[in-house]
This record gives structure tokens, C-alpha cells and sequence, in this order.
């Protein structure tokens, strides 16, 4: 009985030891990767007046409202690429995000916007399998044969997004958005959410993952930029 009593124990207090390992590396492990990006990231973040012009414009998605509208954070992301369509900063606008279901469209709300408030329809290329960052990185590279391009989307995702498309190959570089940074919780969770989601950017950086979707060449962007 004694000895029974004794591995117990001892298993037990094995598994407190695992569980504590564990708990203390998963913020090791996030707080590295956001280290990581950002210091990959640095001296290719800009602001839209002083980033050097490429060909397209990478507009990473965000939410959708019920009514097809985009969200404030995404209508952000549509007015700072419009600005640099309109400013010649870009000749082209790449929109990516998610249409994994039919009743919702990131990109198609993406393009409306962009038309609706004076981009030619001509210059909005739509990608709808862009699921995550690193999906929208890959398939602009591989599907839509971009090599340069400038990546639209808010500030505190600023990094993770620069960082991942360049590791797949693209030379990008990025402008943020933090005009809705006035949503103080929203804003806060898109912040602390960051920290999880470097841990998955470097475990796709890592594993060189394929997009969910990869498909054919496009050429709707060469065609866009002609």
C-alpha cells in the first residue's frame, strides 16, 4: 500500500512539473515570436507618405458585418489603400480575406467599397481564399505572381503580416493603420490576440506550410496593372 501511495506521488507531483513547464512556455514561446516579427519587420514599416511605391497593394480582409458592410477596422484598412491608389503610391489593389462560405465575402465587400468610392473596378483584383495572413502572403506570390507590394492592414498586425509575406518571397513592405485604435477594446483585443497568433506565424514560417487553397496561376492582377 506504501509503495503504491509513494509512485503517486511521485507521478503526481511529475505531471505538477509538466503543467508548470507548460504554462511558463507558452508565454515564453509568444512573447519570442512577437520579438521575432517585429524585429524582422523593422525598417520596412512606413507611413502612407513615405512608403516607396509598388506595383500593388496587398489589403489584408477583416470582418464583415451582417449586412455585407465592411467592419470599421476594414473599412480603415480600405481607406489607407485608396490613399495609396489615389496618391500613385500603388497601380493595383490585391484584396484577400475570407469566402469560405458563400453568405460571407470579405473581398467581394472589399471590392464594392473600393468601387463605391472611386477606385476603377478594373484595379481591384479579388483573392477569396485568403483565410489567414499567411494564406493572403502566399497565395499573392504564388497564385497572383506578385514580387512587390506594399501590405495594408492596422498597425499592431502590421509586423506579423510584413514579416510572413516576405518570408515567402515577396519584397514587402507595410503602412498601418491605428485611426481606430478610438475602439480602445477592440483595439486591446486585436493587440493581445497578436501574441497567439506569432506563434502560429513562425510555426508556418517553420513548416512552410501550403495556403488551404493554393490553385493555378491567376493573371487577373497582370492584367490589372497593364
Amino acid at each position: 500500500m506504501g509503495g503504491e501511495g509513494s509512485r503517486s506521488r511521485r507521478w503526481l507531483r511529475r505531471l505538477l512539473v509538466a503543467a508548470a513547464a507548460g504554462a511558463l512556455l507558452v508565454p515564453v514561446a509568444a512573447v519570442g515570436s512577437v520579438v521575432w516579427l517585429r524585429a524582422s519587420a523593422r525598417g520596412h514599416l512606413y507611413d502612407a507618405e513615405a512608403v516607396p511605391p509598388a506595383p500593388v497593394a496587398l489589403v489584408l480582409g477583416a470582418k464583415v458585418n451582417p449586412d455585407g458592410t465592411p467592419s470599421a477596422f476594414l473599412t480603415a484598412r480600405l481607406e489607407l489603400a485608396k490613399r495609396l491608389y489615389d496618391t500613385g503610391k500603388v497601380r493595383a489593389l490585391l484584396v484577400s480575406g475570407d469566402h469560405a462560405r458563400w453568405e460571407y465575402d470579405e473581398p467581394g465587400a472589399m471590392r464594392r467599397w473600393l468601387v463605391a468610392h472611386g477606385v476603377p473596378a478594373e484595379k481591384v483584383v479579388l483573392d477569396h481564399a485568403g483565410f489567414d495572413t499567411y494564406d493572403s502572403c502566399l497565395r499573392a506570390r504564388r497564385v497572383f505572381g506578385v514580387e512587390r507590394t506594399i501590405v495594408v492592414t492596422q498597425t499592431f498586425h502590421l509586423a506579423r503580416a510584413v514579416t510572413l509575406c516576405r518570408h515567402v518571397g515577396l519584397d514587402a513592405v507595410g503602412v498601418g493603420d491605428d485611426s481606430v485604435s478610438r475602439f480602445e477594446r477592440s483595439w486591446a483585443r486585436g493587440e493581445i490576440r497578436e501574441y497567439g497568433a506569432a506563434v502560429k506565424a513562425l510555426v508556418d514560417v517553420v513548416t512552410r506550410r501550403d495556403p488551404v487553397f493554393l490553385g493555378p496561376r491567376e493573371p487577373a492582377l497582370d492584367d490589372a496593372l497593364r
